[in-house]
């Protein structure tokens, strides 16, 4: 007799590649209450399907590491690796800040693993900087929905951001404070941004990589052209306006961003952005751009 969780992911899969709301409970569990997992990892491919870049580490000196969660990975990767400038080295999608080891999608989707689906960048911060991709997370969906994104419900879609550093942390609190003031501003979202901020270290694993088949999933051939995320179409307001007080000049400058205004005014995200939108990273900087 199948069991209560194994009939949940059956429904969960096949919702996700058929119709209907998505996902599973939106009560977080505790760690007892998790998936016991396993110590074999995923097998992924070596290089990144568009990019052509590993998949995984170890990275290349000077890159910066920043995990990501936004709802269904499948759109939130593809916003984050179109993102100019070569800057973007590379994507992954996977399981985030859960408590069970190297989880499977079906597993996650019983909601039984504490895991949130997310992307993992990794970026040359002297190409873009960490505050061109938070803008791109917050204005790519709605972080004020909780447990989930649109039509997919569950505590596998909560928004999350997951840090390395104290200076990514300083960058994550105070571009949430000023998104917060600027979507109540504009009378968007549906109140306080309620996105899980946490520090890589919480967990003795914070990313683990997804199946082979979701990554970089909406370039593949056969790909269902999904993303239920919800941009609230209300800019990030300018760095100048919230850079964390006690940054140094140095620290300040360095953490600037590296696309301009006028590459938002044309490529901020919308609705179903990510589906219409070519595979291949956006061309910015060249005379017919500018």
């Amino acid at each position: 007799q199948a069991s209560p969780s194994s009939i949940l992911a059956a429904l969960f899969s096949f919702s996700r590649f058929g119709f209907g709301i998505m996902g599973g409970s939106e009560k977080a569990i505790e760690r007892e209450q998790a998936l016991p997992g396993r110590k074999t990892k995923m097998r992924v491919a070596r290089t990144h399907h568009v990019l052509g870049t590993p998949l995984e580490g170890p990275w290349p000196a000077g890159m910066k590491v920043l995990v990501m969660a936004s709802g269904c990975f499948w759109g939130s990767e593809k916003g984050t690796w179109r993102l100019p400038g070569g800057g973007i080295y590379s994507t992954a999608v996977g399981y985030a800040a859960g408590f069970t080891p190297n989880p499977t999608y079906e597993e996650v989707g019983t909601g039984q693993t504490g895991s949130t689906e997310a992307v993992q960048v990794v970026f040359d911060p002297d190409k873009v900087s960490a505050v061109d991709t938070l803008r791109w997370f917050w204005e790519s969906h709605d972080p004020t929905q909780g447990m989930g994104q649109g039509s997919d419900r569950g505590t596998m879609y909560r928004s999350g951001l997951y840090y390395f550093d104290d200076e990514q942390r300083k960058l994550i609190e105070a571009s949430k404070a000023a998104y917060e003031v600027a979507l109540r501003g504009a009378g968007r979202g549906m109140g306080n941004i309620t996105t899980e901020i946490r520090a890589a270290s919480d967990f003795e694993q914070v990313f683990y990589y997804a199946e082979d088949y979701h990554q970089q999933y909406l370039a593949k051939p056969g790909a269902r052209p999904y993303c239920s995320a919800q941009p609230q179409e209300v800019p990030l307001p300018p760095y100048s306006e919230w850079a964390p007080a006690d940054f140094s000049e140095e620290a300040r400058e360095r953490h600037a961003p590296k696309l301009p205004e006028a590459f938002w005014d044309k490529h901020a995200p919308t609705p179903h952005c990510v589906i219409r939108a070519p595979h291949d990273p956006i061309v910015w900087g060249v005379p017919d751009e500018l």
